[in-house]
């Protein structure tokens, strides 16, 4: 794997790849897929017990759906402290003996790394989300030779390569025995953690820690902050992310890949968490996790955690779940039928949605977005100054920002006249 103009990393060739395309097998937008492992509908029946379990066309197949907290984990968590919980579990039951996730790196050129971990100590230390580019390359030609079994944490895209690379490898299928999920909002290129951080008043890029979440606990759960340390420096520079404007919505930074991924909710894993972007719990800036459990052990290991007082979660409706989601929902599965049809790449993955009839507001959001995303890639490779990237970005912004404005309102007044 290698950096790209763009700031992501990429696989580099390294040997001719055959007829039947093996180099791209375990590829989560492999366009050439076996029939059999054909989306990710067709290989959760390969992994998780479809029978019984329920199945619902934007959750894929759970168990149950809650949303709540760790009590020790929490407040050193981007949000409710599951992950880490979990991780915490799976090590202490012996139910594996390492746990595979991104911790901050050493390595240059690489602010994180996916690592493999077997102490309590080191679990805690991957608690936060990463907004970086990270590779599973290192670590996967590690687990077969390790003296125990692993559980891996993961978004969307990585869970379905470690799925597709297990069914390829009956060793690794053998060694890992649990996934984590983390619902993702699309994979963000270097580029954006450089852009942060001279937003915080740093120029260096020898930096000693990065956090992409500083809660407020005084305020919501979305009003969190950013925050670097230099090498020669231990004082904290943050910048609230509010200020900087929408980095999800607009597509800012984000990787092409993303807006042709209809897997919002980690469907491939044994639990998947996301942020719990719904009323009450985004009005507490402590932070709370929306939960599906998709494997009868994940759900067993949440119910231990509830009756021993270690956890404090609540079961919620699907719809909740699905309402936590919404933006994600409404772009990636809703409206990706129409960026296909924009779309001028030659070969796509299968995917899982038909085509829909959009309105005139949405279809120019969407055009709107896909221009945004890559021009914010290709204005920050030619400037890398946070200055000049906000002036030359701001017409585009506007205007997706206005006509974005127009679309809640109609949708509020709709929602409001189905009511009546």
């Amino acid at each position: 794997m290698d950096w790209n103009s763009q700031g992501f990393l990429i696989p580099v060739q390294s040997g001719t790849c055959s007829q039947d395309n093996n180099c791209i097998s375990v590829c989560p937008f492999n366009p050439f897929p076996e029939e059999k492992l054909k989306t990710e509908t067709e290989i959760s029946s390969l992994f998780l017990d479809t029978v019984s379990a329920s199945n619902h066309k934007k959750l894929g197949n759970y168990f149950n759906t809650y949303a709540g907290y760790s009590i020790e984990h929490r407040m050193k968590s981007s949000s409710g402290g599951i992950a880490t919980y979990v991780s915490k579990i799976l090590l202490e039951k012996k139910i594996v003996k390492y746990i595979i996730n991104v911790v901050e790196s050493k390595e240059q050129n690489h602010h994180f790394s996916y690592t493999i971990g077997g102490s309590i100590e080191e679990v805690s230390k991957s608690a936060k989300t990463r907004y970086y580019p990270v590779t599973l390359e290192n670590v996967f030609e590690k687990i077969t030779s390790l003296d125990g079994d692993v559980a891996i944490v993961g978004i969307p895209c990585f869970i379905k390569a470690i799925r597709l690379a297990q069914i390829k490898n009956p060793d690794l299928r053998d060694k890992i025995k649990f996934t984590i999920g983390i619902i993702c909002g699309g994979i963000k290129s270097k580029f954006f953690t450089e852009y942060l951080t001279q937003k915080a008043g740093v120029s260096s890029n020898k930096l000693s820690s990065i956090d992409y979440r500083i809660k407020d606990i005084s305020s919501h759960a979305g009003d969190y902050s950013f925050g670097v340390k230099t090498t020669n420096s231990n004082d904290l520079h943050d910048i609230k992310m509010r200020t900087v404007g929408d980095m999800w919505g607009t597509g800012l930074f984000k990787a092409n890949a993303c807006d042709f991924c209809d897997d919002v909710s980690a469907e491939l894993a044994d639990i998947s968490l996301g942020d719990a972007w719904i009323r009450p719990f985004v009005n507490d800036g402590q932070g709370t996790n929306v939960i599906i459990t998709r494997t009868s052990l994940a759900d067993q290991i949440l119910q231990d955690g509830l009756k021993n007082d270690e956890l404090h979660i609540e079961p919620i409706q699907k719809e909740e779940f699905i309402k936590s989601q919404k933006g994600s929902y409404t772009h990636r599965q809703d409206c990706l039928s129409y960026r296909i049809k924009l779309s001028d790449l030659k070969y796509l993955p299968p995917k899982r949605v038909k085509s829909k009839v959009l309105p005139p507001d949405v279809k120019i959001i969407q055009k709107l977005r896909r221009q945004t995303r890559l021009n914010s890639l290709t204005t920050w490779a030619n400037t890398h100054d946070a200055e000049k990237f906000d002036a030359m970005m701001k017409p585009s912004l506007r205007k997706l920002r206005l006509i974005t404005k127009f679309n809640h309102y109609k949708r509020g007044v709709v929602d409001k006249l189905k009511k009546l």
